[in-house]
């Protein structure tokens, strides 16, 4: 893992995530710094999914928190169902994690678009046009297409508030 200057959850309003995540069926569980993060595919202090619960300790980055989340929001119920730690997907779902994970961002009091393009950025996510802003801009017709397809946003990228984004 690769420690960064990126936004940790901490830096959050107590209550941001939850209002933000709590439309998509999704609860947040704050867990006491140096505990392991039941649910982290790739460890602490990467945040971890268990069912409907995202899991993050107070150094968790902002943009894990999102990541996960978006990854519970793309999936359909029979995954859901048994979410533990590896929220599976094709590649192509993996960049629509990332482009929604972007949309969010713009949405959660006291973070950014630009905010986590720069913590992707700096937190080591590979772009071949080499930054997160110009493979959103440049890069990502994949992603939003599998987002659009899927329900999950709408054609001008406003973000669907569904408990299931499709069956």
């Amino acid at each position: 893992m690769k420690e960064a200057d990126v936004l940790r959850c901490a830096s959050l309003a107590p209550t941001a995530l939850d209002a933000l995540l709590a439309a998509f069926g999704l609860r947040v569980q704050r867990l006491p710094p140096d505990v392991e993060i039941p649910g982290s595919y790739w460890g602490a202090p990467e945040a971890g999914l268990v069912g409907t619960t995202l899991m993050i300790r107070p150094d968790t980055p902002v943009h894990s928190a999102l990541h996960e989340a978006c990854h519970f929001i793309c999936m359909d119920g029979a995954r859901r169902a048994g979410l533990h730690t590896d929220a599976g997907g094709t590649d192509t779902e993996e960049n629509a994690v990332c482009y929604l994970q972007c949309l969010l961002a713009a949405q959660l009091a006291g973070y950014s678009r630009p905010r986590i393009f720069e913590d992707m950025d700096a937190w080591g996510y590979n772009f071949l046009l080499g930054s997160a802003a110009a493979w959103f801009v440049g890069d990502a017709d994949d992603a939003r297409s599998w987002l659009l397809v899927h329900g999950v946003i709408d054609s001008n990228d406003a973000v669907q508030i569904q408990v299931q984004a499709y069956h």
